[in-house]
This record gives structure tokens, sequence and C-alpha cells, in this order.
């Protein structure tokens, strides 16, 4: 790994590239250290994939080819262990909601295995040990939840329009609701995406922020800094930072990624710089069984 080189925001360092059979991939130690869980954000390294998708493209809805995506989703399955398969996972359908989906037993292989019985789905929740969360991202923040005294969990994917909708909060509201979770036991992270000053958006998007959250709360977050021309830099890490505190989740135990996915373009696909010609990255956390 002597020759990969990761922009990094910062200098905490939250996030470590790994290598395992020549599959790199993400991770965050502190989620690791829980014990309960096994956790990884892909890159664009280690797949089969060719051409605009090469090599660890992980969706199936972007024109690769089948057999390629399915490799890919084995050698992911190796990285995760415990002797895991296509069958294992259960994918989000992204449209870009807050609708998050309770995921059972009898969900288990939708996505990559089977094909998926519902639609408008961008958060899955379980505490069904062996199923493993899926999510897709190619600039917009996966978000980790982690209950380590209910044993249960929760991945979002969490777009411009899904953060405005604070879709980590319906997660964590399900959550509560299905298995008891206490927002104060949960740890959780934010997952490589674009970082704020990459991300520019007009007075349009804008506006919708500055609707759903207050003057206070945009000035001492810093969710949006003014640029020329009516433009703005938004700052999603920072938004569901702030989602998840008004949530009840303790700022300790809220981990922000460290890695931009636009200021990396070799290692990570970007919606910003690859357009529509590139694969997705995923986001996949499972309960240990």
């Amino acid at each position: 790994m002597e020759n990969i080189r990761i922009k990094r925001t910062g200098d905490k360092r939250t996030m470590e590239l790994r290598e395992k059979n020549g599959v790199y991939y993400l991770v965050f130690p502190e989620i690791e250290k829980l014990g309960i869980v096994d956790h990884l954000f892909s890159t664009r390294l280690g797949g089969v994939s060719k051409g605009c998708f090469e090599s660890m493209n992980l969706s199936y809805t972007r024109g690769d080819d089948k057999e390629a995506v399915d490799e890919n989703y084995c050698r992911i399955s190796e990285i995760m262990g415990h002797g895991h398969n296509r069958k294992d996972f259960v994918s989000t359908f992204q449209t870009h909601t807050t609708n998050v989906r309770v995921i059972t037993e009898e969900d288990r292989g939708k996505g990559p295995f089977t094909d998926r019985d519902y639609t408008d789905v961008d958060g899955l929740i379980t505490n069904v040990p062996g199923i493993i969360l899926s999510t897709f991202h190619a600039d917009c923040p996966p978000v980790y939840i982690v209950d380590p005294v209910k044993k249960a969990i929760g991945l979002v994917h969490s777009g411009w329009k899904g953060t405005k909708g604070e879709i980590a909060a319906n997660a964590i509201g399900l959550m509560h609701e299905n298995y008891g979770s206490n927002p104060s036991d949960l740890v959780c992270a934010v997952g490589p995406s674009i970082c704020g000053p990459c991300y520019e958006i007009g007075m349009d998007v804008a506006e919708q922020f500055f609707d759903s959250f207050s003057e206070e709360e945009i000035d001492k977050y810093n969710l949006l800094v003014a640029y020329p021309k009516e433009k703005f830099r938004l700052y999603l890490w920072n938004v569901i930072k702030l989602t998840l505190l008004k949530s009840g989740v303790k700022e300790e135990n809220i981990l922000i990624t460290d890695v931009c996915t636009r200021c990396n373009p070799d290692l990570l696909f970007s919606h910003r710089i690859h357009h529509e010609k590139r694969g997705n990255l995923a986001a996949f956390l499972a309960l240990k069984s």
C-alpha cells in the first residue's frame, strides 16, 4: 500500500486503508473495537469490473456485467469473513428518500442474490446476526449506527435530500421502536463522501437547509458557507453530526471520516468527478454471528 496516497481532511486519521487478497477497503478502528460488528467501506481497487467501472463496482444498475459484480460481492464477502456469501447481503433501493426498512431473516439475500420486493428505501436496520446491510455511494455519505447494548445496527445512505430530511434520526427512532435502543448508547460513524470544501451547491439547495435548520445551528455547526455568485459550500458531515446530536447520540460516540471521495478519484468513485460513467462504492455493516 506504499504507492497508494490518500488525501485526508484534518489529522485525526479516523479511518484506515486495509488490503486483503488484493482488495482495498476502509474501516473505522473505533468501530472494530466494539467487537460486535464487521464493517467496511469499499474502494475502486481489487475487483474484476472493466472500463469506467474499474474495478470494484458494487452496483448492478449502472450497466456493468452482472458476472463481474457477482464476483466483486464474493470478494467483499471473503473480507467480511465468517463464511459469508452473496446470500447474506441485503441492499437498499435508493431514491434519495428518508425511508428506513426493518430487515428480518426473510430479507436475507435481497439485492445481490434475489430481487428486492421493495423500493424507495435509503436506510436499513436489523438485529439479525450475519445479515450484511449494504448501501451505495459515490459522494453521498453513509452513516453507520451500532447499538452495542441491544445488539442492533443501522446503515443509511444520506445524500443531501436524506441529510436535510434527517434520515439518520429516522433510523435511530426506528431502532428505539423495534429494539429498545437508547440513543445515548449508540456509536455512529459518517463514512467516506464529499467534504464541505468540495461540495458546491446553488441557492435552490441552500434555501432548503435554511428552511430546515436555524441560523444559529447553521453558524454554530458550520453547515453552510457562502461563496460568490449565490453559491454555497454544504458541509454534509456537520449536518449529519448535528442530526445525531439532536437525536441523543453522545458527541464522543460520533466518528467523522477523514476521507473525501472527490479528493481521491483514483481510490474512490465520485459523482462530481466521474459523473455517470462510473461504478458505485458500497458501505457494509453486519452483526457478528
